[in-house]
């Protein structure tokens, strides 16, 4: 699927960068931060060092999106975390627009994207000395297979083989970045309020019952909610929770 070159205008202030290989967008951001005036994107068409949460590696098959946004934040750093929801509602809003199946999508508390159930996207978020690092990964034409995700976790799918659409990086970076610039500027006049309104619109399993994982235990109840402080709010036999971190598993 190719998109039009006019159906989306780049952001004004923000940079683009687009390299054929690097080891890592999140690590070429952090190269880059001390030296940069301005917030900008930097895509990589091949990542020889791509990692997720909690340093688990990231596969990058040709043709797949490896990007991130760097920022300059000066808020709170509670605040700034913020940004996780605010970088998922322009990843599923830009994946509809390139798709035209909103029906399909749904948005995994904390930071991924998920297409007909499975796994096509996902956010991770890096606090350096004064800027922020928000990296997306989106699987456009190809996905991990099972035995390379974690035991229990949402089974990876591609763009391509849920919907038939084919979007080349490039593209789809110019359809998310403009995108994104509406969700921050919303996110930076009004707070988080109606970011976490439009998220919980958009989420996957609200109201039914999960399991959240933290590091030293394992929680099962009902997802209720996501609260002022993006916190996941589980109701279970013994209570409401609030959970600040975890891997949901449904």
């Amino acid at each position: 699927m190719l998109l039009s070159n006019k159906a989306h205008i780049w952001p004004d202030g923000v940079g683009r960068t687009v390299l054929a290989e690097t080891d890592s967008t999140m690590t070429e951001a952090a190269r880059v931060a001390a030296s940069c005036a301005f917030p900008q994107w930097i895509l990589a068409h091949r990542q020889s060092a791509g990692h997720g949460r909690r340093g688990r590696a990231w596969s990058m098959p040709k043709g797949n999106f490896a990007a991130t946004l760097l920022l300059f934040p000066n808020e709170a750093p509670e605040i700034v975390a913020l940004r996780s929801f605010v970088a998922a509602l322009a990843l599923h809003e830009a994946l509809v627009v390139v798709s035209g199946r909103p029906e399909s999508f749904a948005l995994k508390w904390p930071n991924d994207v998920l297409l007909n159930g499975g796994k096509v996207a996902g956010i991770l978020l890096e606090r350096g000395k004064g800027h922020l690092s928000i990296g997306i990964g989106v699987n456009l034409i190809d996905a991990p297979t099972r035995a390379e995700v974690e035991e229990g976790a949402v089974a990876p799918v591609s763009l391509l083989s849920e919907t038939g659409v084919s979007v080349p990086p490039e593209e789809f970076l110019d359809v998310l970045a403009p995108v994104y610039a509406r969700w921050e500027a919303q996110f930076t006049t009004y707070g988080f309020a109606p970011i976490r309104t439009a998220w919980l619109e958009r989420a996957a399993k609200l109201g039914e019952l999960i399991r959240a994982r933290t590091v030293t235990e394992e929680h099962h109840g009902t997802f209720e909610t996501v609260d002022a402080f993006g916190n996941l709010v589980l109701k279970t036999a013994k209570g409401t929770l609030s959970i600040p971190a975890a891997e949901v598993y449904f």
